[in-house]
């Protein structure tokens, strides 16, 4: 998969509100990736109005500080009965 840039995680913005990042795209709309999505090992943020992706350059220690300023916490891992 080929992405159109990489992006460290401080350049983009993040809402609080809906717990994404975002990134200005080429064609006008933004770049947007969930942080729960980050935590758990996602680091393409896709444009919804085109094909172009791009890449977020960031450590899983790193969402620690958004999941304060947003008033959450990270996702628990889910238990499976064996």
């Amino acid at each position: 998969m080929s992405t159109y840039d990489q992006v460290e995680i401080e350049d983009m913005m993040f809402d609080t509100s809906t717990q994404t990042f975002s990134y200005p795209c080429p064609c006008g709309d933004k770049f947007q990736i969930y942080i729960d999505d980050m935590f758990d090992g996602e680091n393409i943020a896709v444009c919804p109005s085109c094909s172009l992706m791009i890449e977020v350059i960031f450590e899983k220690e790193d969402l620690q500080e958004y999941y304060e300023e947003a008033g959450s916490q990270p996702p628990e891992p889910i238990a499976v009965a064996a």
